[in-house]
């Protein structure tokens, strides 16, 4: 057993959590906000609600919330940066983002889990398509789900 007292283990596991914050979350978020700010200017992030948003329409959602989705494959962080920019540019609901929630946390970080569990673990590329299959079919069911429980 170490003999640290329990102010340096603190410290330590505080220095960790600001590394973790300055190093990942914050850029993640900040990368998220800047995507939806050129998306929405361009007018791309209107396109995409209305060509794939038919993707979220049973669910009841707006189409650009499908850009929440979309980026919850790459970051949790990112997902949770996009959904707030949608928030302040009105596009999305407190009952739209109960719906998303579930969502998020099903597909959170699915493109970063690839290689640091499935790569690690030497599972075959060929099985990915499955996996995130499952995974995508697993999000949208509980969303489903979601929209009936608000």
């Amino acid at each position: 057993m170490s003999n640290k007292l329990i102010t340096d283990i603190f410290i330590d596991g505080a220095r960790k959590g600001w590394n973790i914050a300055i190093h990942s979350t914050i850029p993640n978020v900040l990368m998220a906000f800047v995507i939806i700010y050129i998306l929405n200017t361009s007018g791309l992030l209107k396109l995409l609600g209305e060509y794939v948003g038919f993707i979220m329409a049973p669910l009841g959602l707006p189409g650009e919330s499908i850009a929440v989705f979309l980026a919850a494959f790459l970051s949790w962080g990112g997902a949770a940066g996009v959904l707030v920019a949608l928030v302040q540019a009105g596009s999305l609901s407190a009952s739209d983002i109960a719906i998303l929630l579930p969502g998020m946390a099903l597909v959170g970080s699915t493109v970063q889990y690839m290689g640091r569990v499935l790569g690690v673990l030497g599972v075959p590329g060929k099985h990915y398509l499955v996996l995130f299959g499952i995974c995508m079919i697993n999000a949208y069911l509980a969303m489903f789900v979601m929209k009936f429980i608000i």
